[in-house]
């Protein structure tokens, strides 16, 4: 079978789990050129989130941003201008920012706009913290995820363009849980999905063709109908 040509249309629940299950794959094989990729993610996707939810009120610090920062722009493209600059930040004002910017939730361009008036961050890397931070209820503005839905390439790095792409996101997660006995599709969980497709094509197909010739099955715990 060959491959599908976006992920974001397709309603297969196992699909879109086995896709979910590979994503540590395919973070591997971009880590191959990019090694302190690997560590970064681990530290971004299960280190910082409970650190930042354990304390009495959500913010970040500025050695926590300066090292987002730096997981994002290998991540994506690199720009070590923007690195930089949010290191430029004083500690004082990015724990502010970030506390009231947390605080603004769930008016996540409350939030966004509160995250903008630090030097160096835009709303990508805006909703990379409120991502850390509230995963359930925020995606990140991550290039692969946002090209893979329809009518929205070109990119714009603004909050517009970001807040059309959360609701599409947010909208998929809610139809994977109705078929989800789980219901764990947050929209970081669909955005990461969407990255590790998109990405995996690049890097490691083979990878991605091997989920399409497994034997079709039903998801585990579905609801039936």
């Amino acid at each position: 079978m060959a491959l599908m040509s976006g992920l974001f249309q397709c309603s297969d629940l196992t699909k879109w789990q086995r896709v979910s299950d590979i994503y540590w794959d395919v973070v591997g094989a971009m880590g191959a050129k990019k090694k302190r990729l690997v560590e970064l993610d681990r530290w971004f996707q299960e280190e910082l989130p409970g650190v930042i939810n354990a304390r009495p009120q959500k913010f970040l610090k500025l050695e926590e941003l300066v090292k987002l920062m730096e997981w994002k722009l290998l991540r994506g493209k690199f720009r070590p201008r923007l690195q930089q600059m949010a290191a430029s930040n004083p500690e004082s004002t990015v724990e502010s920012c970030t506390k009231k910017a947390f605080q603004r939730l769930p008016d996540v361009s409350a939030a966004i706009e509160e995250l903008c008036q630090l030097k160096g961050i835009g709303p990508a890397t805006a909703s990379a913290v409120l991502c850390a931070g509230a995963p359930e209820s925020v995606a990140f503005m991550a290039d692969e995820a946002v090209e893979s839905l329809p009518g929205l390439v070109p990119i714009q790095y603004n909050l517009k363009h970001y807040l059309r792409f959360l609701e599409e996101i947010r909208k998929k997660a809610e139809t994977l849980n109705a078929e989800s006995e789980e219901r764990n599709w947050s929209p970081h969980r669909v955005e990461l999905c969407l990255w590790t497709w998109k990405v995996g094509q690049k890097l490691c197909p083979e990878l991605l063709e091997t989920l399409n010739e497994e034997k079709e099955k039903p998801a585990k715990k579905q609801k039936t109908k």
